[in-house]
């Protein structure tokens, strides 16, 4: 069983750059594919961006140029670093895990999750 913990999330100001962790244990995830999702208060979850073992990614339009998803498989981290924050990112930003190499870009793809991290961006 793999537990997924996100950290970094915080406040910051419009404009700014936050990234965000998600280290997992339990066993490796050099073969899964993974992901980030947000929920803003009242909203949906949303997809945010997927990575498959390989390094292949894809991004919400809404995020693309300016968010990057990144992995290191020796530290069984995955990251997520964010550029240009707007408020609308606001959010609490959850880590989840495929039991499959290929990505996916809706969270009933996603098998485990962590408990997520709150970002906070500032007008």
């Amino acid at each position: 069983q793999v537990q997924l913990v996100e950290s970094g999330g915080g406040l910051v100001q419009a404009g700014a750059y936050r990234r965000v962790s998600c280290q997992a244990s339990g066993r490796s995830i050099s073969r899964n594919a993974m992901g980030w999702f947000r929920q803003a208060p009242g909203k949906a979850r949303e997809f945010v961006v997927t990575i498959s073992w390989s390094g292949m990614t894809s991004y919400a339009d809404s995020v693309k140029g300016r968010f990057t998803i990144s992995r290191d498989n020796a530290k069984n981290t995955v990251y997520l670093q964010m550029n240009n924050l707007k408020p609308e990112a606001t959010a609490v930003y959850y880590c989840a895990g495929r039991d499959e190499a290929l990505y996916g870009a809706t969270w009933q793809q996603y098998d485990y999750w962590g408990q997520g991290t709150q970002v906070t961006v500032s007008s």
